[in-house]
């Protein structure tokens, strides 16, 4: 805050949380502590609470319309709907102007990204080949982006720029498989009527974003819409989310050029009619100039981007944390350890921890070994190793596969205790992994590369 600002009491207390917020690890450590609460609570005298609490039926009605469903439910489709539309701004963002926008720069963790789903899923369906069990060979398949990227901010500045590019670029094309599979696998049946109903909505959102609209407001009543729409058709409808994501505009209505000629005409107006000197109201005039800068700053920015801003934070620290909270709660008596050995939970523990290193890593050697794909300046194959295990941090999207893969409780708690286990190992391991291999700043960096490389040699 500049000296000649005006802090509020409120400041003190705020600050605090604001500095929290601002940390790298903040996502991740929330995530950690909810899953946390809930393993201690399902596991406490109060057991019974926590399921009945996400067990309890909320209903919301409008005239004869009525949605009732259990609040684990709302949670799952309804909350993580933000999460998944987040998910499909960062996907359209990468695609438009981040590190998937050329096919070469794509290539490599794309390939990663391919062996980390079909790897997993293989060795999962190896020691699952029937039902009901082989429904769940889509639970080893994600990477929690949240998780893996908090593991590999521990390392601090010790980690390659490229090497964090190839994580998040890895992570968001494993979303996208995860939505396609989510699309295509786990639906049991669908009512063309509102799908339909759904798809005419979303090309309305379309048609609005191709003749310029721009209001926020516009596109969350017509993603309501949709999303009900899709709810009722039998297709999942976080789908409905990610759909309307790409439906968001993603042009700005002033250029460069243009912006910094109106920033400097706008600072000449207000130095014209006078700064604000004090914690006082502005002038009508002091007010027009602010107004016009507001104006400015957000035809500046696009909508997609500042929704992105907006939401980034509501996901993080409330959705997620949320969804963790209900999902996380499973039993580890005395039945943990013999829960551990079934094929459901083994399968996914395996797919995680082993299918996905070996997938991403085998992959993106036979991408970079073919010539489609470079490896990131300053990176090594051991920590591509690093982040392959890293990778089979699967949690949050995991637990929602999982969620859609078994109905029945016992098999979802025979999966979520898999999911914790290779998840756990996986971050454990694979932060172990990367600390040998990425020195210190102040240690010379080695590069172990060499003209043809292979993952044997590390």
């Amino acid at each position: 805050m500049h000296a000649d600002d005006y802090p509020l009491p409120i400041d003190r207390f705020l600050n605090p949380f604001r500095d929290f917020a601002a940390n790298k690890l903040a996502g991740a450590g929330l995530l950690l502590a909810a899953t946390a609460v809930a393993l201690v609570w399902a596991n406490s005298p109060l057991a019974a609470s926590y399921h009945a609490l996400f067990e309890m039926p909320v209903a919301v009605s409008a005239g004869p319309l009525e949605i009732k469903k259990p609040l684990l439910h709302w949670i799952n489709d309804g909350l993580m709907g933000f999460f998944f539309f987040v998910v499909g701004l960062e996907i359209k963002r990468e695609l438009l102007a981040g590190h998937l926008r050329s096919a070469r720069m794509a290539a490599l963790p794309i390939a990663g990204a391919l062996g980390g789903m079909l790897v997993p899923a293989l060795l999962y369906l190896a020691l699952n080949p029937t039902a009901p069990g082989g429904r769940g060979w889509g639970v080893p398949m994600a990477t929690d982006i949240a998780f893996a990227l908090g593991v590999l901010a521990l390392l601090g500045e010790r980690v390659p720029v490229g090497l964090k590019v190839f994580l998040t670029a890895l992570a968001i094309i494993d979303d996208i498989g995860a939505i396609i599979v989510i699309g295509l696998f786990y639906t049991e049946s669908v009512a063309l009527v509102s799908l339909v109903a759904g798809g005419a909505l979303f090309a309305l959102a379309v048609a609005l974003n191709r003749v310029g609209m721009k209001s926020s407001v516009a596109y969350f009543v017509l993603g309501t819409l949709v999303w009900l729409a899709f709810l009722k058709s039998g297709v999942h409808a976080t789908l409905a989310a990610v759909l309307m994501a790409f439906a968001i505009p993603a042009r700005r209505r002033v250029a460069g050029r243009s912006f910094d000629e109106r920033v400097q005409g706008l600072l000449g107006e207000l130095r014209a009619v006078g700064l604000p000197a004090r914690a006082e109201l502005l002038t009508h005039e002091q007010h027009d100039v602010i107004s016009a800068m507001a104006v400015l700053l957000e035809d500046a920015t696009a909508p997609l981007q500042r929704l992105e801003h907006a939401l980034v934070p509501i996901v993080t620290f409330f959705v997620l944390p949320a969804f963790a909270l209900a999902n996380a709660g499973v039993s580890v008596g005395e039945g943990f350890f013999s829960a551990l050995l079934d094929e459901i939970a083994l399968g996914v523990v395996v797919g995680l921890f082993v299918g996905k290193q070996a997938g991403i890593l085998g992959f993106s050697w036979a991408a970079v070994r073919l010539g489609v794909a470079d490896l990131p300046a300053g990176v090594t194959w051991r920590q591509v190793h690093g982040v392959a295990i890293l990778g089979g941090i699967g949690f949050t999207m995991s637990l929602f596969v999982a969620a859609l893969a078994f109905p029945a409780p016992a098999e979802q708690d025979l999966a979520k205790v898999g999911i914790l286990v290779g998840s756990l190992v996986s971050g454990v391991v694979g932060l172990a992994v990367l600390r040998g291999a990425t020195p210190a700043p102040s240690a010379s960096r080695g590069d172990d590369r060499a003209p043809n490389p292979s993952p044997a040699g590390e």
